[in-house]
């Protein structure tokens, strides 16, 4: 297992198509929230790697805090930190939550700027994906790279469809101190994730 933590990022198509937002704002005065897969465990991504199952389950576990206390924020495009800026925020998950393998979510397009422009490309019918953006490690197992216990999951951004499997709108990789880790989750994030973990103790 790699020392330090890295930035890990896994991409996932968003569909919907225009009736849906149609119906979306109509429903949801004058919103765009868009319903779908989030991401996948023990599924092979475009940069060769695996979530186990358990780990994505602890983190959208983990997540919910997030989701309750209306902070769970992503960008529009991945930025080359760990850490979600305000002024860079599109959208909102209101809700995560796992099916089997596959983690299910709500995601509302915000009024601000990156927002809006989110909400005029979906509208005009422009494909996007939905990616998680995480730190942790990998460990090889033959030709794939398992992500490890390690893992904390930051945010879910919206980002174009690479054209290649590795054109990412990040650097992918970049390594990230423990300072910049504690920008990201504060003590309380910490405290319940810890919580977390004892509650799964527990249960197993």
């Amino acid at each position: 297992m790699n020392d330090a933590l890295k930035l890990l990022t896994e991409w996932t198509a968003f569909g919907y198509d225009k009736q849906a937002i149609k119906e979306s704002r109509e429903k949801n005065d004058g919103k765009i929230i868009m319903k779908g897969i989030l991401q996948k465990s023990e599924t092979l991504n475009q940069n060769g790697r695996v979530y186990p199952r358990a780990i994505l389950e602890r983190e959208v576990r983990n997540y919910q805090k997030f989701i309750k206390e209306n902070r769970a924020l992503g960008e529009c495009d991945h930025p080359d930190s760990s850490v979600v800026e305000l002024k860079k925020v599109s959208h909102i998950i209101r809700e995560a939550y796992m099916d089997g393998d596959v983690c299910y979510g709500n995601v509302e397009l915000l009024d601000t700027p990156c927002g809006k422009i989110l909400q005029s490309l979906v509208e005009a019918g422009v494909t996007l994906g939905i990616s998680s953006r995480g730190v942790g490690s990998t460990k090889r197992d033959g030709d794939i790279q398992v992500v490890q216990d390690d893992f904390q999951l930051v945010c879910w951004d919206v980002v174009a469809e690479p054209s290649t499997p590795s054109a990412f709108l990040m650097r992918e990789g970049k390594q990230i101190s423990t300072a910049e880790l504690n920008k990201t989750f504060s003590k309380s994030d910490r405290i319940d994730r810890t919580f977390n973990e004892i509650l799964s103790w527990r249960k197993s």
